[in-house]
């Protein structure tokens, strides 16, 4: 029986990585490329990402790179490119208006308040001839097409338009409904 030969660290990034090398770079250098990641965008996980992203772009091209005095450079340079090209590829979803796009806050009405205004509106509403009222409630409460409200009623679809137009007007002048405007 064979006893396990214990290893160090340093034994198993030599036995896994072909470029021990760049793993001691990494180790030594990361504090200084973080910082310079850090300033390339506002938020310390994308700037991990970021740095990330660079040295795998460094480490894929490590053996290609002839001079390793110069690896910082290489790396800044990396992540710059990698930094900008994140940017052209984001998304923007924002957009400069001269008007907010939230909608101005309403004063929230109250159950009661709501209730009176709904018994408003049906007495209202009943006081419109029978015809324009069966359109209005077929169009705005049973949300009926205008094709499909000349339908059920068996008149043509400008009827309803002209019915249902002539039926808001007298719901507006309503003066019970004066507090809704």
């Amino acid at each position: 029986m064979t006893t396990p030969v214990l290893t160090s660290p340093a034994d198993v990034a030599k036995r896994t990585l072909p470029y021990p090398s760049f793993s001691s770079y990494v180790t030594a250098r990361q504090p200084v490329l973080l910082r310079t990641a850090r300033s390339l965008t506002a938020n310390p996980s994308d700037a991990e990402d970021l740095l990330q992203t660079a040295l795998t772009k460094t480490y894929v091209a490590w053996d290609r790179i002839e001079d390793h005095r110069a690896l910082d450079g290489y790396v800044r340079r990396a992540l710059v490119n990698t930094r900008t090209s994140q940017w052209r590829k984001r998304k923007v979803d924002e957009f400069a208006t001269d008007e907010l796009p939230e909608p101005e806050t309403v004063a929230s009405i109250d159950a009661a308040e709501q209730q009176a205004l709904h018994d408003a509106m049906w007495r209202a509403i009943q006081k419109l001839p029978a015809r324009q009222r069966a359109m209005v409630v077929l169009r705005y409460y049973e949300d009926l097409s205008e094709a499909q409200t000349a339908e059920v009623l068996g008149v043509s679809i400008g009827t309803v338009k002209s019915a249902v137009s002539r039926a808001l007007g007298k719901l507006r002048e309503d003066p019970e409904l004066d507090p809704v405007r």
